[in-house]
């Protein structure tokens, strides 16, 4: 059985190398991109079985690129697991929690991020 790919999208390298290096020790496939253009591009070279994807990034944020992703008929089945430290940064940016379920993303995953509850919302959607 092929290793099931996953794209992990945040424009902190340190929390991409993190949240790779934990998901390939348990046998998947990681692609890594640093901002939602990276990650756009990334999606149409090789399609995920799941994208990680951090909300505060520049070019293009996690809600822009996750809204676009499940409007495409190509796309709109790929799992999304938005990151976010929305929920302390809403006070000093932009973003808000009304943004947040207004996109369709299958879960959420708040940052600092547990990995147990990483992993268990990574295995419950594939």
């Amino acid at each position: 059985m092929a290793k099931k790919y996953i794209l992990v999208v945040d424009d902190d390298p340190d929390l991409v190398e993190t949240v790779a290096m934990m998901l390939e020790s348990r046998g998947f496939e990681v692609g890594r991109a640093y901002d939602g253009i990276e990650g756009e591009e990334s999606i149409k070279e090789r399609r995920p079985d799941l994208v990680i994807l951090d909300i505060m990034m520049p070019r293009k944020d996690g809600y822009v690129l996750c809204a676009e992703l499940k409007a495409n008929k190509k796309t709109a089945d790929i799992p999304v697991v938005l990151l976010t430290a929305v929920g302390e940064a809403v006070p000093t940016t932009t973003y808000s929690h009304a943004d947040g379920m207004s996109t369709e993303a299958d879960d959420y995953i708040a940052k600092p991020i547990d990995t147990d509850g990483l992993m268990e919302v990574v295995n419950g959607l594939l």
